[in-house]
């Protein structure tokens, strides 16, 4: 015959019981263990980071963080977290993610739920919260924002170019004048080139997916109309070739060598971009059809693995990394955009980062790309789509791609 619990034990287990359900559904389902941690992000390309984990490590000798350095390029970040987390590894223990990753990593139970009350979500700039939420729990933490950007050459730009008809005229006559290319973005045939795909759809009036994801808005004609945009770059050449297997990084340094008049590119590349062109470095909003372009949300939250062994380190950490004071060296020492709005309105990092006014705004402009579990297979289609277009500029048509792209898209959504 079993022995019967005292009192006092049943009331210990019923109220951890509670806790544990309270956790479930408002929270964190597990953040204990501490020791040291790994940080796995994307390449820093600044070389901003390892000053910012130096001040954590000597703060904490026994949960010193170490930086796990994955590609530059996101598609090639997603795989090799993916690959490590469906193993069930420990090696990675803070996880930063695009800000697209967030339902997919939620869905797989690869992260795991964190706290609201224990991060200053409210200080943050509204639309970047959202994108650490899947069906109303916090999975991430915002870290760096971000909304694409037009860099341009103030010595040989009078007006910055508010459209793309004024774009490209001025970047058709610089190329006949200066011998300067004229404009390039991310196009080789990864997730920047979605990225790059999409703002055109939104500049133009168009959405490709629904909000939530769950059904294909894209409008052929709007996206034969985007799509024509970068067509005609190529085929007048005034958007060189070359820039088919440009990622950020060839991007950034194609401009401030001088050998663009005009780049997309995030906000991180003003740093170098300043250092390099000085007064000759101009910012401004994506243009588009007809009026301002609409960019879309980029940036990296953080999240902790569900097979961290240290997952309390992991989420001490995220918070010291995103506090006010690091945010505010983010921007100083990295450029990148903060989360922290209030850091948009200081006078002092406005003199000093000029285009400041204009991120903010983009940002709040900025749309999000869909919460959808299957967001990957969705970016595939959308960049092996318009790949194939731009390397055959004078024979594919914009308008059939448009309506193969749409069609591939409804049968991924069907089957979802």
């Amino acid at each position: 015959m079993p022995h019967s619990l005292p009192i006092a034990v049943l009331a210990v287990l019923l109220t951890a019981s509670c806790a544990a359900a309270d956790g479930e559904s408002d929270g964190a389902t597990g953040t204990g263990g501490t020791g040291p941690i790994t940080f796995a992000t994307g390449r820093d390309t600044t070389a901003y980071l390892q000053p910012l984990l130096d001040r954590w490590n000597q703060a904490h000798p026994a949960e010193k963080v170490t930086l796990l350095e994955l590609p530059e390029a996101a598609d090639e970040q997603r795989a090799q977290m993916v690959a490590n987390l469906q193993a069930q590894s420990s090696r990675y223990d803070v996880l930063g993610l695009d800000v697209v990753w967030t339902a997919e990593f939620a869905e797989n139970g690869w992260i795991i739920p964190l706290e609201r009350g224990l991060f200053p979500l409210d200080r943050f700039l509204p639309p970047v919260v959202e994108t650490a939420v899947y069906k109303d729990k916090l999975w991430a933490v915002p870290y760096t924002s971000n909304a694409g950007l037009l860099y341009y050459r103030k010595d040989l730009v009078g007006k910055p170019p508010r459209t793309w008809a004024e774009l490209r005229d001025q970047a058709r006559e610089i190329k006949k004048n200066h011998n300067i290319d004229g404009y390039a973005g991310q196009f080789l045939a990864y997730e920047g080139l979605t990225v790059n795909f999409s703002e055109a759809v939104q500049s133009a009036g168009g959405q490709i997916l629904s909000d939530d994801g769950g059904e294909v808005t894209l409008d052929p004609a709007k996206g034969a109309t985007a799509l024509d945009f970068l067509l005609q770059g190529l085929r007048e050449r005034w958007i060189p070739k070359e820039s088919l297997s440009y990622k950020e990084e060839e991007s950034r340094l194609a401009f401030q060598e001088g050998r663009l008049a005009f780049a997309r590119n995030w906000p991180h590349a003003y740093g170098p971009a300043k250092a390099r062109l000085g007064d000759k470095l101009g910012v401004t909003r994506l243009p588009g059809l007809d009026r301002p372009g609409e960019a879309t949300l980029g940036g990296v939250n953080l999240a902790i693995s569900a097979y961290s062994e240290h997952q309390h380190t992991a989420q001490e950490f995220i918070r010291y990394f995103t506090s006010l004071e690091n945010e505010r060296r983010v921007l100083t020492e990295g450029s990148f955009p903060p989360v922290w709005t209030e850091l948009y309105d200081d006078p002092a990092l406005i003199r000093r980062f000029p285009y400041l006014p204009v991120l903010k705004e983009s940002i709040l402009a900025a749309k999000a790309r869909p919460v959808s579990a299957n967001y990957n297979q969705l970016s595939l289609v959308i960049a092996s789509s318009v790949a194939k277009a731009l390397a055959n500029p004078t024979t594919e048509s914009a308008d059939d791609v448009a309506a193969s792209m749409k069609s591939e898209l409804e049968e991924i959504i069907r089957t979802q």
